[in-house]
């Protein structure tokens, strides 16, 4: 077994490596948006194409189109390749709609604001 020399990693810095390539973008408040890379600019807006956001919610997914998507800079997190021939999700995900991924994503959401709420209930209480 060989270990990688620094001659052999190829990383890019540049967002024109990218550009007519399938990426996915992380966005600061969490979203996933996945589409064509068709322009950019010095501070990290970018335009793409056939855009759509992927939602996951435990086991299921739901890709929502949005078109031509225009990104401000200062809200991406990690800008990454995708790589076409390789499975994006683990086969144990499910596919399922646009109105079941939200009504997943209000019963998560709902779940995660009342663990919030008693755990401020119990703060008298010292657990450490």
């Amino acid at each position: 077994m060989s270990w990688a020399g620094p001659e052999d990693i190829y990383l890019s810095t540049s967002l024109a490596s990218y550009l007519d390539r399938k990426i996915l973008v992380l966005l600061r408040d969490g979203r996933k948006l996945m589409g064509t890379l068709r322009s950019f600019d010095q501070f990290a807006n970018a335009v793409l194409e056939g855009a759509c956001e992927r939602v996951i919610v435990g086991e299921q997914y739901c890709d929502i189109p949005l078109g031509l998507y225009v990104i401000r800079g200062e809200n991406v997190v990690l800008i990454g390749d995708l790589d076409r021939e390789r499975e994006e999700l683990p086969p144990n995900m499910v596919r399922v709609s646009e109105t079941e991924i939200k009504r997943a994503q209000k019963v998560e959401r709902e779940a995660s604001e009342l663990r919030g709420t008693m755990r401020k209930r119990m703060e008298f209480l010292d657990f450490d």
